[in-house]
């Protein structure tokens, strides 16, 4: 079965001002549908047809067309599920208490922030979840996740900030610290609730 675009659960522009709607279409219609289509004919007719993304993005990292449009694919998915118009304004249930168990949320914060702001280049920023339940913040390079071996911090990522100038550069330019501040103003802290419960 072919990998198709996930619909997004809210309008191109209703993430804004945060993310204008011109770059959320763009994103959305454009770079992800791309590594999608490219996913496909990267996988067709290969051992990796029929695989769950998460397993391909943890056993095809040594085939560069699989690494890094798996990658896109997965990683675009996650950032569009943990954006929700408004936002939900602070962390909920397990993921509450994991945070406040990393040092409080101003912590997470400005660990989160950091992380994103000093990714050279093309990446993501990300917070994982340890098998012990508590909380990591790490970055990956382009469209590398934390599912493929030895990427960031091993663990699987339950938020992720996209920090390619795809995503932010239409509304931005070069600001990309104004645009990781705005990002909390937008996470859906139910979704990455969901995602820690499920790990």
């Amino acid at each position: 079965m072919s990998f198709e675009l996930p619909k997004l659960n809210y309008a191109y522009d209703a993430l804004e001002p945060v993310i204008d709607a011109r770059t959320m279409e763009i994103h959305h219609t454009k770079h992800h549908q791309a590594y999608v289509d490219n996913l496909n004919n990267a996988i067709k007719g290969t051992e990796h047809e029929g695989k769950s993304i998460e397993e391909i993005c943890k056993t095809a990292s040594d085939v560069p067309a699989i690494r890094n449009n798996g990658g896109g694919h997965f990683n675009h998915t996650l950032f569009w599920e943990i954006l929700t118009p408004g936002g939900s304004k602070e962390p909920v249930g397990n993921v509450k208490a994991a945070i406040e168990a990393y040092g409080g949320f101003e912590k997470f914060k400005e660990d989160f922030s950091t992380a994103a702001k000093t990714r050279f280049g093309s990446g993501w920023a990300w917070l994982c979840k340890k098998e012990d339940g508590s909380l990591e913040v790490c970055s990956s390079a382009n469209q590398d996740n934390t599912l493929m071996p030895g990427v960031g911090c091993g663990n699987p990522a339950i938020l992720g900030l996209d920090v390619w100038e795809h995503a932010y550069y239409l509304h931005y330019q070069n600001r990309r610290p104004d645009y990781v501040s705005a990002f909390f103003e937008v996470i859906n802290w139910d979704k990455v609730e969901e995602n820690y419960n499920k790990l």
